[in-house]
């Protein structure tokens, strides 16, 4: 059976992780989640007081950026690889309110977007990949034979993440993450470099209406009709 390259971009808060792990679990595939890799090279910036609440030392963080190592470890037991960062997992720490209100501003920058987007080339050189981010059809794999582009509602979305943010035992208010939600809409989108935007050839999906379980099935389905022409 052939192996292809499916890449799955879209909005912050729509799902493209959790259904990008599926059809990768499905098909037997590789799954990078290329946010995770900038929430990463964020966090570090936060732990090195190099991205303040007031603050941002862009020019320090592009020099520091050879000390910012980034990979993937497979867990048996969760079903997916957890994100490292200079050799710690640091799954559970990338996902904070306060990783995601700095982390498009982190994206904005040339310099970084180009080391990650090399090593998300390198990952999936082999094919056989399912790969979500924001340009990930647009920039890291352009020529992929499936890409879908994921959307809905700011306000569907500021809920799950609220909802997600809960289980994490997070305090935070529902306001505050549909600002953030709205924001990171904004940075992405109007970005100078590789902003937010769907691939001419891609599926849009928008799931403001759909379940988990139908979400998958559609890709899925999808995904099987071109692995068998």
């Amino acid at each position: 059976m052939k192996k292809i390259t499916i890449t799955i971009d879209g909005f912050s808060s729509t799902g493209k992780s959790t259904v990008a792990k599926q059809l990768a679990k499905a098909l037997g595939y590789v799954y990078v989640d290329s946010g995770a890799m900038y929430r990463a090279v964020t966090l570090y910036a936060m732990q090195h007081q190099i991205i303040t609440k007031d603050s941002f030392d862009i020019d320090r963080l592009i020099s520091e950026l050879d000390n910012v190592k980034v990979s993937f470890t497979y867990n048996d037991d969760l079903g997916f690889a957890e994100v490292y960062l200079n050799g710690k997992n640091v799954e559970n720490d990338i996902r904070t309110l306060e990783v995601s209100q700095n982390v498009s501003q982190v994206a904005e920058i040339s310099e970084v977007r180009r080391m990650l987007v090399l090593q998300q080339q390198q990952m999936g050189k082999e094919k056989g990949v399912v790969m979500d981010g924001r340009d990930i059809g647009t920039v890291v794999f352009p020529d992929a034979e499936l890409k879908f582009f994921m959307t809905a509602s700011a306000e569907t979305r500021a809920k799950r993440r609220y909802k997600e943010l809960l289980e994490r035992n997070e305090v935070v208010s529902y306001d505050d993450v549909l600002k953030n939600v709205e924001s990171r809409d904004l940075i992405d989108s109007t970005r100078e470099d590789s902003p937010l935007m769907k691939a001419e050839d891609a599926i849009e999906i928008d799931n403001s209406n759909l379940s988990l379980v139908a979400q998958f099935e559609t890709l899925h389905e999808l995904a099987q009709t071109i692995i068998n022409q």
